[in-house]
C-alpha cells in the first residue's frame, strides 16, 4: 500500500499532521500504520531520542531501524505514514527506491513551523524578537516582493548590513524552492508573513517547541536541514503546510495514493536476479583461461598480428604489449559487468564475449 514521507522540524507540528492523517484515512476504513522514533528506539524514550540525533553513528543506526520498519509494512493492504525528521534527501531518495521496488505510490508532507526560532537564538538581539515571522508558502505574488518583505520591521532600518543579516538568519523553511499544489504543478513559493510583532494572537493554533529537543539541537538541525524540491522525482508529489493552521490537502494526497500510476521498477530499483554458483564458477575459469591464453601468445607475435584464443573463434588485434595488471583489471570488469546480467544461455559464448570486451576497451 502507499508510504506517506512526513518531512519537518521537530516543533513543526509533524506529528499532529501524521495523526490527523491517520484519522482521516481510518474513517474511509483504510488500515494506516505510522512509524515513529519512539517506535524503532525502545523504551528509553526522550533520551534515546536525543542521544540518536546528536550522535552521527546512533542516527546512521536510527534511519537504518526507520526504514527497515517501513519496509515491513509496504503490504498490500496498510498505508504506512513515515512520521520522522526525514530531513536528509539521499534517506529521502532511499525510500523513493523503497516504494518504487514495492511498486506502490508514495508522496510526501512537508511540514513548516509558523514561527520559526532564529539561529542562535540564545542570544539573540531585541529587534529581531520583535522582527515579524517570515516563511515561504505555495503562492503566486511577484518574487520581487522579496527584498520588501525582508527590510520590513515596525522601526524604519536601514538596507546594508542589517538586511543581510536577518536573511542569513532565516531557516531552511525560508529559502526559496518550489512546490507542489493540488493540481500537480508546479509553483514558486512566496515570502509571507504569518506572524507579526509581539505574542500570536489569543486563540491562534501554534506548533508547541519539543521538549526533547534543547535549542542547540534545533540551530543544527536547521542548518543542516536539506528541505524537499517537488523538482527532485524522490521528492514529489509534495504537499507543503504551514503549523496547524493551514487545512491539510485531503483530497490531493488521497489522489496521490489511491488515484495515481505506479512508477515501474528500473534498474535501481529492482533487485538483480540471482546467478548460480555454476554460472559465477564457469566465468571465473572461462575468463582466467582466456588471459594465460593472451599472455603466451602475445610473446612471438607482432602488431597487427591477429590473436586467436583456444576454445573462441573471435579474433584479437594486438597493437602493443599487454600487462598483467592491465588485462586483470580488464577481467573485473567484464566479471562485475556480467554477474549483474546473468544467463545461463551466454554459458558456451563467455570466451568469445570476452574477447570481444577486450578489443572494444584496448582500441
Amino acid at each position: 500500500m502507499p508510504l506517506v514521507v512526513l518531512c519537518g522540524l521537530p516543533d513543526s507540528g509533524r506529528s499532529r499532521r501524521a495523526d490527523e492523517l491517520r484519522t482521516a484515512l481510518e474513517a474511509e476504513g483504510r488500515p494506516v500504520t505510522v512509524v515513529r522514533d519512539a517506535d524503532v528506539l525502545g523504551p528509553d524514550g526522550p533520551a534515546a531520542l536525543l542521544e540518536a540525533y546528536t550522535d552521527p553513528s546512533r542516527e546512521k543506526a536510527l534511519r537504518a531501524a526507520l526504514k527497515a520498519s517501513v519496509e515491513r509494512g509496504l503490504g498490500p493492504r496498510s498505508v504506512v505514514l513515515l512520521d520522522s525528521l526525514n530531513y536528509i534527501k539521499g534517506f529521502r531518495y532511499e525510500l523513493y527506491c523503497l516504494a518504487r521496488a514495492a511498486r506502490t505510490p508514495l508522496c510526501l508532507l512537508y511540514t513548516l513551523r509558523p514561527q520559526p526560532r532564529a539561529l542562535g537564538s540564545g542570544d539573540s538581539s531585541p529587534a529581531q524578537a520583535r522582527s515579524p515571522t517570515l516563511s515561504w508558502r505555495p503562492g503566486a505574488a511577484a518574487l520581487d516582493s522579496l527584498e520588501e518583505s525582508l527590510d520590513q520591521g515596525p522601526e524604519p532600518q536601514t538596507k546594508g548590513v542589517e538586511a543581510t543579516q536577518r536573511r542569513k538568519a532565516l531557516g531552511p523553511e525560508e529559502r526559496l524552492g518550489h512546490g507542489v499544489v493540488g493540481d500537480g504543478t508546479a509553483d514558486v513559493w512566496e515570502l509571507e508573513q504569518i506572524g507579526g510583532p509581539g505574542t500570536p494572537e489569543p486563540g491562534s493554533q501554534e506548533a508547541a517547541p519539543d521538549p526533547c529537543f534543547p535549542p542547540e539541537l534545533l540551530d543544527a538541525l536547521a542548518q543542516r536541514f536539506e528541505a524537499p524540491d517537488s523538482r527532485n522525482r524522490w521528492d514529489r508529489p509534495l504537499f507543503t503546510v504551514v503549523g496547524l493552521e493551514d487545512p491539510l490537502p485531503l483530497a490531493q494526497i488521497r489522489a496521490a495514493l489511491f488515484e495515481s500510476q505506479v512508477p515501474a521498477p528500473h534498474q535501481a530499483t529492482q533487485s538483480q536476479p540471482l546467478s548460480s554458483t555454476n554460472f559465477l564458477h564457469q566465468l571465473d575459469q572461462v575468463t582466467s583461461q582466456v588471459l594465460a591464453a593472451l599472455i603466451e601468445a602475445q610473446k612471438t607475435a607482432v602488431p597487427g598480428d591477429w590473436l586467436t584464443m583456444p576454445g573462441t573463434t573471435e579474433r584479437l588485434l594486438f597493437t602493443r604489449p599487454l600487462s598483467m595488471a592491465e588485462l586483470s583489471r580488464l577481467r573485473r570488469q567484464f566479471i562485475s559487468y556480467t554477474k549483474m546480467h546473468p544467463n545461463k544461455e551466454n554459458l558456451p559464448q563467455l570466451a568469445n564475449m570476452f574477447l570481444q570486451y577486450l578489443g572494444q576497451s584496448l582500441h
